[in-house]
């Protein structure tokens, strides 16, 4: 456990909201057209990973068709790794020396071949098991048994195999699929992907954060950057953990446009983005704001918004994949995640990009909801809470 000094003291747990995504789409052939820039700026969009059960819930948001299940399209739509690596200015693609593991729950039969697809459509080179790329294990860190197919959290694991190598090309992909959807066993799997070699460990996933606490010495590895999602529910339902923590670099969302200026894209905070004071865990030293007692989420951010979502090849259903459009915080982090990989070297604690202005592109608008100090749901110059610091400007924040 945590050492106690860590631990503010805290004397209600905070409700998680949730948003119903269908759960039957068992077939769903993919539409005959593809989205528009248009259609996807005014499409509905669901939470994938909904179920009122779980403890631990993914931060994807799928744009849906009329039946309420992913709109499959026949080629891709939303933006692609071009698009994505000059918003961020990306200009390196990696090594094969850096390993990205990516924490799920449950387990996805076609991760590696949806992920071909997707690679091979963007001009990528193969990842797969044959050539030493590609690793899927379950939370234990052998390859089988593996976890029962859930198809919310599939659409999750496709969203971030396909975002971390949008950004980071030439990194190694490990896939660790827990069990379930609990901090017990999805922490677990967190380990083994430290145990295995993992530079970068995304958490695309939050729950109750008093819950989540318990956990936190499973991301204490300084030699490893933790990324994870700060979720998708604005402002005032409280923050989540892992992001959270100040172990892990906590990622809110933008809605991303293309724009003619200097840079080529203007960002504003998403209303989904999640921020707030953490309840539990203490200001860490290198945070200054003054609004939040405990630690305040998020650090960085990147696109979240569903109506300026991403292309994604993933799940449509139990029994088939197609082009979807993907948007959340669970788009946030493992582009986050992918420029920490295109960094490469010593990795570094969320701290840093506190310490590296200059490598992050400052978001000034957009708001979350109403607050008091208004920073905490309001972005402005300097440091807000549903953008944190800013977008990756290069990889020098990271």
């Amino acid at each position: 456990m945590p050492a106690p000094s860590r631990l503010r003291s805290a004397s209600r747990a905070v409700p998680f909201a949730l948003l119903w995504f269908a759960a039957a789409c068992q077939t769903n052939d993919p539409y005959a057209l593809t989205m528009t820039e248009q259609e996807i700026a005014t499409a509905g969009s669901s939470l994938t990973c909904d179920s009122p059960l779980a403890q631990v819930h993914c931060h994807a948001r799928a744009i849906v068709g009329a039946n309420g299940c992913p709109r499959g399209n026949p080629a891709p739509a939303g933006f692609g790794p071009t698009q994505l690596r000059s918003a961020y200015k990306i200009t390196g693609s990696g090594s094969s020396a850096t390993t990205i593991a990516v924490v799920e729950a449950y387990g996805y039969p076609t991760a590696e071949a949806d992920l071909a697809v997707y690679r091979t459509q963007f001009g990528m080179s193969a990842c797969t098991t044959a050539n030493g790329c590609f690793r899927k294990v379950n939370q234990y860190g052998t390859t089988s048994p593996i976890p029962d197919f859930n198809m919310s959290w599939a659409v999750e694991t496709a969203v971030d195999l396909d975002m971390a190598s949008a950004i980071c090309r030439n990194c190694k992909l490990l896939v660790v699929e827990a069990n379930s959807a609990s901090f017990d066993d999805i922490t677990a799997a967190v380990e083994t992907a430290v145990a295995l070699g993992a530079h970068v460990v995304n958490n695309s996933y939050g729950g109750d954060e008093l819950a989540g606490s318990e956990y936190e010495y499973r991301y204490n590895y300084p030699s490893v950057a933790f990324v994870a999602s700060s979720g998708d529910v604005g402002f005032g339902q409280g923050v989540q953990f892992p992001s959270s923590s100040d172990y892990v670099t906590a990622v809110g969302g933008t809605t991303l446009t293309a724009a003619s200026n200097s840079r080529g894209w203007t960002e504003t905070a998403w209303i989904g983005s999640t921020s707030g004071c953490s309840f539990v865990f203490d200001k860490p030293s290198w945070q200054h704001d003054t609004g939040c007692e405990g630690r305040t989420v998020a650090d960085v951010a990147a696109v979240a918004d569903p109506n300026t979502g991403v292309a994604v090849y993933g799940p449509t259903s139990d029994t088939a994949s197609a082009w979807i459009v993907i948007g959340g915080t669970s788009v946030a982090a493992p582009i986050v995640a992918g420029v920490y990989g295109v960094n490469g070297g010593a990795v570094h604690t969320s701290s840093d990009p506190y310490s590296h202005l200059s490598g992050l592109f400052d978001v000034k608008s957009g708001l979350t909801g109403f607050c008091e100090p208004e920073y905490l749901c309001n972005s402005g110059v300097g440091y807000d809470g549903p953008t944190g610091l800013g977008t990756p400007n290069g990889i020098t924040a990271f």
